[in-house]
């Protein structure tokens, strides 16, 4: 396998603001930059040099543990069986299981803006959106920006990267790559390499087999193949379970003739029941996706599996329900082919006796609806697209069955990679490593809250922000496209949202304007103040969210 730019040889750091700035001015509700000289190109060079010596250059390289970290495309937690929910029963899960009763879950991880690009932006940076510069959607991930790849690779680690990117331009920091153009495609997935690069969705070969089961192959073979007097960095990424949720043949007769259960929510079909302020996404436009792929197969943006659907002589109640069984059972079917492949790696990594030296994480990119509040998709602040579902196997230091109950946020999980490769986290990143955590020794200044932000606005689900504690969570609808790209110039009125999880679980209802948690709200909303001044998320530099916030905070 060909390597890629070598970092240790050549360091091109670009000069990317919000990625790797130091220090600046809040402008835009982005970073800023003091100085744009070769001052600072020399002060990131000297902080790449430093985290060269920041690892015991005493110990074996081979004693470090390698890191296999895994992650699906929004696998959400009510998909996986071990966080309870009217699906556990149902689903396939017999090595995501395996892996919990073997290492640690996490109960309490959140995204901290539920979309593909930012979440990966940020696991990759440790930075929230608003500093890696990764809003939306369309951003790429420059080639010449920091990331954990490079800083693990100048510290000892091969890395690579598998399966999706999805962050357009060229890997970097990975000894070897291959990735999917964009989302790619579930059956003969075309895949990248430095040999036929193209950005965005150009270049790459055609490999057969269903990608879940190529990506998988893919990772192995590197394995296998890798520096075996180096610990390694692995990125195995799954394009599943993202739309059109497809399968291999081997489990399309799974959920054959059954009836799925049906949340709570799914025959919510306005805000009007429960005082939410937006519409959602929701089931009837993937009913209508299938439609116009049944009608232009050839010019849909995609192909969906097990098209014998939608009807249309049913109540709206009745529609619903169709498209949610038909929906559920494709991704549990989709997630089921995940849960082969997972077993697959653990097979191998015990096989080649690396299982006790390696740190393995399976987690998805962010949540994802599946009918709760009749919607689907993710992007909003309501658990089940907040959630990140997260389990990790370590056997030299986690204790099998283990529940850890901490607020933890994706900008963390790089922090935690470099803990386990013994290197300092550098000031760029603004996650911290959970590693006592995941020991049962949580410090005692670990984070009582966090704050959330999704940029990409639109009239249905509406540009926020917010936070979570342990209870409750607050969320300020601001409606504005703030110049991002691809976000709908429609504005909307903005509004407030306030829940009580212990009550509330579900988030049915709008708790605002109940005077009862009056104080309560202007503790958090004092929180929140403090959150977004601690993360540099101010909005400083726009006038019309100044105007919006001075109009609608109090």
């Amino acid at each position: 396998m060909r390597k890629v730019d070598d970092v240790e040889s050549r360091i091109r750091i670009r000069m990317n603001p919000p990625s790797i700035s130091l220090r600046g001015e809040i402008e835009g509700g982005s970073l800023k930059p003091v100085c744009r000289s070769w001052g600072i190109v020399f002060l990131m060079i000297f902080v790449l040099m430093t985290a060269c010596d920041n690892h015991d250059q005493g110990a074996n390289e081979v004693t470090r543990p390698n890191i296999l970290f895994i992650m699906s495309d929004d696998h959400t937690s009510q998909a996986w069986g071990i966080y309870g929910g009217i699906l556990q029963d149902y689903v396939k899960n017999d090595n995501i299981k395996r892996m919990a009763a073997e290492g640690a879950v996490l109960n309490n991880a959140f995204c901290t803006n539920s979309i593909c690009v930012p979440s990966r932006a940020s696991i990759l940076t440790g930075q929230y959106s608003h500093r890696n510069g990764v809003y939306t959607l369309s951003e790429a991930m420059e080639p010449d920006s920091m990331n954990i790849a490079k800083i693990l690779r100048v510290n000892g680690y091969q890395t690579a990267v598998i399966g999706k990117w999805h962050l357009k331009k060229q890997p970097s920091g990975f000894d070897h790559f291959m990735v999917l153009p964009g989302q790619g495609i579930y059956h003969d997935p075309i895949l990248k390499t430095v040999d036929n690069w193209q950005d965005h969705y150009q270049g790459g070969k055609e490999y057969k087999g269903f990608s879940t089961d190529v990506i998988t192959d893919f990772s192995i073979e590197w394995l296998q193949q890798r520096d075996s007097d180096k610990p390694f960095f692995l990125m195995t990424h799954f394009k599943a379970t993202h739309e059109p949720f497809d399968y291999p043949e081997r489990h399309k007769d799974l959920y054959l003739g059954m009836d799925l259960p049906e949340p709570a929510s799914l025959y919510d079909f306005g805000p009007e029941t429960t005082g939410r302020t937006f519409v959602g996404q929701k089931l009837e436009q993937m009913g209508f996706r299938w439609q116009q792929y049944l009608k232009n197969p050839d010019k849909w943006w995609t192909s969906y599996p097990g098209m014998d659907f939608p009807k249309d002589d049913a109540t709206p109640e009745e529609r619903r329900k169709q498209i949610y069984q038909k929906y559920v059972k494709d991704f549990l079917r989709c997630g089921a082919a995940i849960d082969d492949n997972i077993g697959k790696l653990l097979d191998y990594l015990a096989e080649s006796g690396l299982a006790d030296n390696t740190v393995v994480i399976y987690t998805a990119d962010q949540g994802y609806f599946l009918g709760e509040h009749g919607f689907f998709d993710k992007r909003m602040i309501y658990e089940e697209s907040l959630r990140m579902p997260f389990v990790i196997r370590y056997p030299k230091e986690i204790k099998g069955g283990t529940r850890i109950d901490n607020i933890i946020l994706n900008i963390d999980f790089p922090s935690l990679f470099l803990d386990y490769a013994g290197v300092k986290n550098p000031n760029f990143m603004q996650g911290r490593s959970f590693r006592k955590n995941l020991q049962g020794e949580t410090p005692a200044d670990w984070r009582k809250s966090m704050y959330y932000r999704y940029w990409l606005h639109g009239p249905e689900r509406p540009a926020h922000f917010g936070i979570r504690n342990d209870r409750y969570k607050l969320a300020f609808f601001y409606g504005q496209p703030l110049d991002k790209p691809h976000a709908s110039q429609e504005i909307t009125d903005p509004a407030w949202e306030f829940f009580d999880l212990e009550k509330d679980p579900g988030e049915n209802r709008n708790a605002y304007a109940d005077p009862a948690y009056a104080d309560i709200i202007a503790e958090m909303k004092l929180e929140l103040e403090r959150l977004r001044s601690q993360v540099g998320d101010t909005d400083q530099g726009s006038a019309v969210m100044q105007e919006i916030l001075g109009q609608h905070w109090d």
